[in-house]
């Protein structure tokens, strides 16, 4: 148990510590970012509506911010997880594809931050492109352990504790 909850501070810490490098080197940028257009809203998006709706309501944020906060974090567990494995975490989220394509890209910023990124051990030069990508869409990076808790339940209430454990197994940084 000690060793469990050790492991927990420490990757908590580690996370911490990306963020901060994450939103420092993203401050220290001297070029304005363009604006996120808004995404399209179509009959995918739309049939995505209740997370959307739970996200945009439990986190205080715009629909916009919701759709690509969550297409960037199902975007990850699509690299994450087998084919098989995302198939059932996408059939449990109607406009799946939609969110996919409302998230902002991720990686190929600066040269300064790649490197960073690259040089983070585990998953954290991950949590750094989602951290770059939430801040894209003027969100703060530490927004994003917000959204897992949502979107976990909403992926168990639609697909059950199994498929809900595979999201949650494939959003750990």
């Amino acid at each position: 148990m000690r060793s469990r909850t050790y492991h927990r501070l420490i990757n908590c810490a580690a996370m911490s510590l990306c963020v901060m490098c994450v939103a420092a080197a993203v401050q220290g940028q001297t070029a304005t970012p363009a604006p996120v257009p808004a995404p399209v809203v179509s009959s995918a998006s739309k049939s995505s509506a209740d997370l959307v709706g739970q996200l945009t309501k439990g986190l205080s944020i715009t629909p916009a911010q919701a759709r690509g906060g969550a297409g960037t974090l199902f975007s990850v567990a699509k690299s994450r997880l087998s084919t098989d494995d995302f198939g059932k975490v996408s059939s449990a989220v109607p406009g799946m594809s939609g969110l996919l394509k409302a998230a902002p890209a991720m990686g190929g910023g600066s040269s300064e931050l790649s490197g960073l990124e690259s040089s983070l051990p585990g998953g954290m030069g991950r949590m750094a492109e989602v951290a770059g990508a939430f801040q894209k869409l003027g969100l703060s990076p530490d927004m994003v352990g917000k959204f897992v808790p949502v979107m976990t339940k909403y992926v168990e209430s639609k697909g059950g504790l199994s498929t809900a454990s595979l999201l949650e197994k494939a959003l750990k940084f």
